[in-house]
């Protein structure tokens, strides 16, 4: 069977606090499975439009959970790689107060080195994902699908780095939309001109890019405006650009080159947000599961939105992943 979508990067464990507040002052954690590229996979699966997902897990008792998870969800193993001789990613999510006028804003679909809400502290030196090889999915597969999206996580070490560009350049010359989600986090990276370098790599072969305003800048964008700032990036290699925006919604904006060309804008939607961890991932997750139905820009972004304003009110990031029908109860 083929799948139009190809997803590829990291899945890891995420500890989330039970109460907000610093680590150091943190006693009791819960479990959640996690990655971006792992929450947008699943994401399109709970949209009815499961993809092909390859990432690389650890043989040890949270690789088992994870590609149990994975399934569970619905996903092919196929690509779905267990490392004999590596851990399984862990991340710490820091979960900062949330006042009373936080909570009933739009929720921040996506998280950003500025994103007050939350913060990670990864444990992840060798660990399974960073060690992703090149050609693990094959050129017939690629030629196969419609879509291909990729995660800035597993740039940050060899081999995983070349392998991500490896598969982005294989996509590109087969004619698949290619997506891009840079997710910047500063300690995974030695500077951020290696930041910066290594993402204009994948920007070369990027149609969509979905980011948040401090993502572009860091990517080398400017203008303060959203809508400049997004023309911006198009600049940088993309057709298209998806910007994400926090509690004031979202901003897309597509050059002549995309089949959706235009400018599209959605304030988001009013939620009790308990957790916003995976937001910005549901959102992406929405935006190719629109993108790829055929949908406009405008239908796209406020589809995207719906799913990611969900996803914030439970917490965990696949978890509360949402299905089709509680999306059109968010619309009404």
């Amino acid at each position: 069977m083929t799948r139009d979508v190809i997803v590829a990067g990291e899945t890891l464990i995420d500890f989330i606090p039970e109460t907000p507040g610093a680590l150091d002052e943190t006693g009791a954690f819960t479990r959640r499975a996690g990655g971006a590229p792992a929450n947008v996979a699943v994401g399109l699966s709970r949209l009815d439009e499961p993809p092909l997902f390859w990432t690389r897990v650890g043989d040890d008792p949270f690789g088992d959970f994870l590609a149990r998870t994975l399934d569970e969800y619905g996903l092919p193993d196929r690509f779905v790689e267990r490392d004999p001789s590596a851990k399984t990613t862990l991340a710490f999510v820091s979960h900062h107060e949330v006042t009373d006028e936080d909570s009933s804003s739009s929720p921040r679909p996506s998280s950003s080195p500025g994103d007050p809400d939350r913060s990670f502290t990864f444990y992840r030196d060798g660990t399974a994902d960073t060690r992703m090889r090149s050609g693990t999915v094959p050129d017939e597969t690629v030629a196969e699908a419609q879509w291909v999206h990729v995660g800035g996580v597993t740039l940050a070490d060899e081999p995983s780095r070349t392998a991500t560009l490896d598969l982005v350049e294989r996509a590109a010359d087969a004619g698949c939309t290619v997506s891009f989600d840079p997710n910047a986090r500063p300690e995974l990276w030695g500077s951020d001109t290696e930041f910066k370098t290594v993402a204009g790599w994948v920007l070369e072969h990027t149609d969509v890019l979905k980011a948040t305003p401090a993502e572009l800048r860091s990517l080398g964008a400017s203008g303060e405006r959203t809508a400049a700032l997004a023309r911006s990036a198009c600049d940088l290699g993309p057709h298209t650009v998806l910007l994400t925006l926090g509690g004031d919604g979202s901003v897309a904006v597509a050059t002549d080159d995309a089949p959706w060309a235009g400018t599209a804008r959605h304030g988001g939607y009013d939620v009790d947000a308990v957790d916003t961890t995976g937001a910005g991932d549901a959102f992406t997750a929405g935006a190719i599961a629109a993108l790829v139905a055929g949908q406009s820009l405008d239908e796209s972004l406020a589809f995207a939105n719906a799913v990611a304003a969900t996803t914030t009110t439970e917490k965990g990031a696949m978890t509360a992943l949402p299905g089709r029908d509680e999306v059109a109860a968010r619309r009404k």
